[in-house]
C-alpha cells in the first residue's frame, strides 16, 4: 500500500515493509534465484520453496 496524506501514517507501512525487504534479501543469496533460468514456472516455484525451506532451517539452527 502507498501511504495517503492524512489517512495512514508512514510508520505503518514501514513495519510491513521491512519485513518485506529482509525476506526478499534472504532469497537474493541464493544466486539461482537472481534470474529466472528456468523456462517452467514450477521450476521456478520449486526452487523458491527450496530456498525458503533452507532459510527457515538456518533461523531454526541457530
Amino acid at each position: 500500500r502507498i501511504a495517503r496524506r492524512g489517512i495512514d501514517s508512514s510508520t505503518r507501512l514501514g513495519r510491513h515493509r521491512w519485513v518485506v525487504e529482509r525476506t526478499v534479501s534472504w532469497l537474493n543469496a541464493f544466486r539461482r534465484l537472481h534470474r529466472r533460468y528456468e523456462v517452467k514456472a514450477a521450476h521456478f516455484g520449486a526452487f523458491v520453496s527450496i530456498a525458503a525451506a533452507l532459510i527457515c532451517y538456518r533461523q531454526y539452527a541457530k
